[in-house]
């Protein structure tokens, strides 16, 4: 029999018996409510794409931003950078367990000693008492040889008991949990980029508030001094109104300053220097469409739809497989290797047949002592895999309570919203009563400030609760893990 036929046979009665130790990844079971607790708002006919979902807003200069940040913000190159390096890491572990070939090329020259035990020897056999040649190819003392070599060398450490394996197993777990990683970015920064624009269009509707106050005070103003010259009202009425209106002008500029600061945060979470956005952003948007109903589902859609959750579960499913490699550690490790070389004394005979040279031969290594090391490694692993199915059931969790805070809010702030709207009407209407009292002399001008003060809380927090119900209800499609899709995971 050859060394390919025996080697073929060892290598046939190995695989027979190879096994895949560890334990087998089955994925968690974990009960949820059938239902969010919260209450929902009705879900309109024409449903919200959860991928996309800040377009539902009606804003171009928000969908714009987003789709700026997802492919400029640096967070997203992180992440994407980290699914490559997982794919990577793949192939590296799927070449474990496989045979590798070398192509090898040598050439080498030995000069020996004139001064050799062997010298005497070595002139027996040339049948030359002196010379330096070397006649019969044995090298005379004192004088060289050189040798060629070119061939291959081929080894295997055949994966008797699935450590490669359960190692293939766990990079592929891993890619999958960068890709999920990667996705839960996306929806994060998608979810940040709406709120923070969100507040800037509040500073903004507040600005706008406060300045058309303004034009109508300064209206005020002029029409109690005309009036206080001809002693119809006293002078400290002007006065009063002057004052009303420097405090008025005075709230301006930490909402323009609030305002700034609110542009140069979207301009970094879009991946550009703070300052970039300032033309583009300083002036304010159109008017935003009706705040869209969030279509939140059921509890058990997060374990699919959560991309955190995804990447939970991935890592568990890694875990588990790390369980096997270690195992694996535990048992013989087999291996085969060969050699085929063509090698002579003279570059004129390498490439003939009686050059050829072969070896083949087998190992086996058994663990013997290591003082416990292997075990506690398994021990390890195991652990880690409880650590990793808390973490699971966490995410869980945090998923579930991410949802149901922002319907709660959600459901405050439409009845907080309703209630703030009639307060603006009545606040309105109660300013235009004391103000035709006040011009025909029924009431102080104290009165008539107080009501217009009114007016103007009245509208700042509608505007503020405006902004909030947006805020909550980005929060909330966050929370349903709306953001990304299929085609957003970077191709390796």
């Amino acid at each position: 029999m050859t060394w390919k036929l025996r080697t073929g046979a060892l290598s046939a009665a190995l695989l027979a018996g190879a096994c895949t130790v560890g334990p087998n990844y089955r994925p968690p079971e974990m009960t949820v409510p059938p239902a969010f607790g919260e209450p929902q708002a009705g879900v309109p006919g024409a449903s919200v794409d959860p991928a996309r979902w800040w377009s539902a807003f009606g804003d171009p200069r928000l969908d714009g931003l987003v789709e700026r940040a997802l492919k400029g913000n640096p967070d997203i190159a992180v992440a994407a950078s980290r699914v490559r390096q997982a794919r990577l890491q793949e192939i590296a572990a799927r070449a474990n367990g496989k045979p590798t070939v070398d192509a090898t090329a040598d050439a080498s020259h030995v000069e020996f000693s004139k001064n050799a035990g062997f010298s005497s020897l070595a002139r027996l056999f040339s049948g030359d008492s002196g010379g330096s040649g070397a006649p019969g190819g044995i090298a005379l003392p004192g004088s060289g040889i050189t040798t060629y070599a070119l061939g291959f060398d081929a080894s295997w450490e055949i994966d008797l008991f699935g450590g490669d394996r359960r190692g293939v197993e766990a990079a592929v777990a891993r890619t999958d949990a960068a890709v999920w990683t990667q996705r839960d970015a996306a929806v994060t920064l998608a979810a940040e980029v709406a709120q923070a624009y969100f507040a800037l269009r509040l500073d903004q509707d507040q600005i706008a508030i406060v300045e058309e106050e303004l034009i109508r005070q300064h209206r005020a103003l002029e029409i109690a001094g005309n009036v206080a010259k001809v002693g119809l009202v006293p002078q400290v009425d002007v006065t009063r109104q002057r004052g009303s209106l420097t405090s008025l002008e005075a709230r301006l500029e930490p909402l323009r300053a609030d305002a700034r600061v609110r542009i140069h945060a979207i301009g970094i979470l879009v991946g550009e220097p703070p300052e970039t956005l300032d033309a583009a952003l300083s002036a304010p948007g159109g008017p935003l469409a009706e705040i869209p109903a969030v279509p939140a589902g059921l509890p058990s859609d997060l374990l699919r739809r959560r991309p955190d959750v995804r990447a939970a579960e991935r890592q568990l499913a890694a875990s588990t497989a790390d369980i096997g490699v270690a195992v694996a550690d535990l048992y013989p490790k087999f291996s085969l290797t060969g050699a085929a070389q063509l090698l002579s004394t003279a570059l004129g005979n390498l490439f003939s047949g009686d050059s050829l040279q072969l070896t083949a031969s087998g190992a086996a290594r058994f663990p013997l002592l290591d003082w416990g090391r292997r075990k506690a490694t398994v021990k390890i692993r195991q652990e880690q895999r409880e650590e990793a199915y808390a973490q699971y059931r966490a995410t869980v969790l945090r998923a579930l309570r991410d949802v149901e805070d922002p319907l709660a809010r959600l459901d405050a702030e439409r009845r907080r919203n309703a209630a703030l709207r009639r307060a603006v009407a009545d606040a309105e209407a109660t300013a235009r009563s004391v103000e035709a009292q006040y011009r025909t002399g029924f009431v102080a001008q104290d009165s008539l400030l107080n009501a217009e003060t009114q007016v103007l809380s009245a509208r700042e927090q509608v505007a503020g609760s405006d902004a909030q119900l947006r805020q909550d209800t980005a929060a909330l499609f966050k929370a349903i893990g709306g953001g990304w899709s299929d085609a957003d995971a970077t191709a390796g």
